[in-house]
């Protein structure tokens, strides 16, 4: 395997502070969200995580508050009448700010729904230690300023839909003026964009037509104005916006995103999903989600997700793996289909991992989710990839990452898991082992395997 040439990692604008203090402002812009996702992961009762069977032994290990503790929900994730209650009495919050705060908590991905219930996401419990993940969830948060600060019902969708498209061209002036700018020059900007948009369409009126009602756009700037204020992106003074570090930092962040979809670090963003993960073999884990992120972009999710998986199902067990990779930069949007998949034999091993990961596991822990046969099956599969793609040391290497412990338990469990591709890792590992007796043991068990001999 070799290493391909990436971009340079860009970096922000001078003057956007570090990392650390942007995660300290996103906190406090979330702090009620976090207060009440933690009441809820703490004071509700707590259920076993679903990706897969663990033992009671495993369970009682593990502490309460990292359980998968299930919160009922109502329509739409919106919490039950008598749970925000209790939040209420016991938070010393309003009714109105326990009900945003778990709103926020939503969207921020600090809880998830999983049907009528929701459980702490894994940005919960990486919260206190992880400033990228509190900046990931504030940016999911800025993301969904309009739903945050919903649009007055009278307003009509279409004009509400095209202010909402018009914004981040609102937030970059924003940028680039790096100050305040008023709010005509916002306004006529926006009136530009929106006539923009109208021509871009280029609707074409059948037979007679009323004329529509002109949008109100300064009353929809106003709405996004303190949208995006009420996320922590700007500020509003009289007839005068600025952005916050956070939004600054954010637009930049999309503006960097915008750049990546539209030319791929490697190149693979306009290749089959096969080819893409062929063309990030070679990548660190790094450059290749940044590759997973560009190719994901420019692909509606669901058909993305959905070819990543049909890569899974074929014979290449190093494309196998790079898929699921590919599917944990999806995250959520994957659930449903990785689910699925965990039905399919050739694929439960990844998806079991995948689920466990997802629902919070520690991906040094999430090997624990899966059943002895499985994470012998997972053996054989990555031992293939490094039998087709790597190089004999790694192959040798991989036989002390078994779960067995001994070769003879290794090789008598590989041969009961039925893998298609059992014996030429054993062949393969066998002709790469220095050791000629354990060679020899092993070459035995790949005959057995071939004859159908015990």
């Amino acid at each position: 395997m070799t290493s391909r040439p990436t971009r340079p990692t860009p970096r922000p604008p001078e003057g956007t502070p570090p990392a650390a203090e942007l995660a300290r402002q996103a906190r406090a812009v979330l702090a009620d969200a976090v207060r009440v996702a933690r009441w809820a992961a703490e004071s509700l009762p707590a259920a076993p995580r679903s990706a897969a069977p663990r033992t009671a032994d495993a369970r009682a290990a593990t502490p309460r508050s990292e359980r998968a503790a299930r919160t009922p929900v109502g329509q739409a994730g919106a919490l039950l009448a008598q749970t925000a209650e209790r939040a209420v009495q016991a938070l010393d919050l309003t009714p109105d700010e326990v009900r945003a705060g778990w709103d926020r908590a939503r969207l921020a991905g600090l809880v998830e729904l999983h049907g009528d219930t929701a459980r702490p996401g894994w940005r919960l419990r990486a919260w206190d230690r992880d400033d990228s993940a509190v900046l990931r969830g504030w940016v999911a948060l800025f993301d969904a300023w309009s739903i945050v600060h919903p649009a007055s019902e009278e307003v009509a969708a279409a004009a509400v839909a095209e202010v909402v498209e018009a914004v981040p061209q609102v937030l970059s002036l924003l940028q680039l003026s790096a100050g305040p700018v008023t709010v005509p020059a916002l306004l006529d900007l926006l009136e530009q964009r929106v006539a923009e948009l109208h021509e871009e369409r280029c609707e074409v009126p059948y037979g007679p037509q009323q004329p529509a009602a002109p949008a109100p756009l300064p009353e929809l700037l106003d709405w996004a104005l303190h949208g995006l204020a009420a996320v922590g992106a700007l500020t509003l003074g009289p007839g005068l916006a600025t952005l916050t570090p956070l939004g600054n930092w954010a637009v930049w962040v999309k503006l960097e995103q915008i750049c990546v979809a539209a030319q791929s670090p490697a190149g693979n963003i306009e290749q089959s999903a096969d080819d893409m993960l062929r063309g990030c073999a070679g990548l660190t884990p790094g450059p290749a989600r940044a590759e997973y992120r560009a190719w994901l972009a420019a692909r509606p999710v669901g058909s993305a997700v959905a070819e990543l998986l049909s890569v899974a199902r074929g014979e290449d067990a190093l494309l196998r793996g790079l898929a699921f990779e590919a599917l944990r930069v999806v995250g959520g949007p994957a659930e449903a289909a990785v689910r699925a998949a965990a039905d399919e034999i050739s694929l439960r091993p990844y998806a079991v991992l995948w689920l466990a990961e997802y629902e919070g596991a520690d991906p040094d822990d999430a090997h624990d989710a899966l059943t002895r046969a499985e994470a012998t099956w997972l053996w054989v599969d990555t031992a293939a990839a490094v039998a087709d793609h790597g190089e004999t040391p790694l192959l040798v290497r991989h036989l002390e990452s078994a779960v067995q412990g001994t070769v003879p338990a290794l090789l008598e469990e590989v041969q009961a898991v039925g893998h298609p591709r059992t014996v030429q890792v054993l062949v393969a590992l066998a002709a790469a082992h220095p050791d000629p007796a354990l060679a020899k043991a092993v070459r035995r068990a790949a005959f057995q395997v071939h004859t159908g001999g015990v």
